[in-house]
């Protein structure tokens, strides 16, 4: 399985209908399609279609028309992020009307291959499952810890700077904490 790494958008043309595509991190999907429906109000239609891993360790999948024929824009959009395995991941293509009528066959052939391009130009990330965890450590040890992160390359985003003690909270694959308590084993 793989999940986008960072925004990349495309544009697509068919028969004089503009197709702009955005492929996104899950995580970002909420504001980044406020964001297209503030900046396209001219727009015909905003579609979009996203997968994601629940707290179940289930996919989660779900897509819109946007007023486009019922299943020819949300769900070939959502195929195709099945079909190339992503999760985690959202995808919001963007229709200007070109004045020609594409008929169902031909919106969801453009649909699918405005979603196959955006999907193509994107840096993707293979999957990996990660773990929440947190620890403490004395001040006196901070450098340590740091430079340790800082040579496995693992970002530490929350640290809580206490009376004697700083306290840690990270996200880590299986292999990353293994590791780590071996690390911690030689301190």
């Amino acid at each position: 399985m793989f999940q986008a790494n960072k925004r990349t958008q495309t544009n697509h043309e068919v028969k004089k209908s503009v197709f702009t595509s955005y492929l996104l991190p899950f995580a970002h999907f909420n504001e980044e399609i406020k964001t297209l429906q503030k900046q396209h109000t001219k727009a015909n239609h905003i579609v979009w279609a996203y997968r994601y891993l629940n707290e179940f360790d289930q996919i989660v999948g779900n897509s819109t028309d946007d007023g486009e024929p019922k299943g020819c824009a949300g769900n070939p959009t959502l195929a195709q992020l099945r079909g190339s395995e992503l999760i985690n991941t959202a995808l919001i293509t963007v229709r200007y009307f070109g004045g020609i009528k594409l008929g169902t066959g031909g919106m969801v052939r453009a649909y699918s291959s405005s979603a196959q391009e955006v999907i193509k130009k994107a840096v993707l990330l293979t999957y990996e499952k990660k773990f929440p965890i947190s620890f403490e450590t004395p001040y006196s040890l901070v450098n340590r810890y740091e430079h340790y992160f800082n040579h496995e390359i693992i970002a530490y985003p929350s640290r809580e700077f206490g009376a004697t003690t700083v306290t840690w909270k990270m996200h880590l694959t299986q292999e990353e904490i293994e590791k780590f308590r071996e690390f911690e084993q030689i301190l």
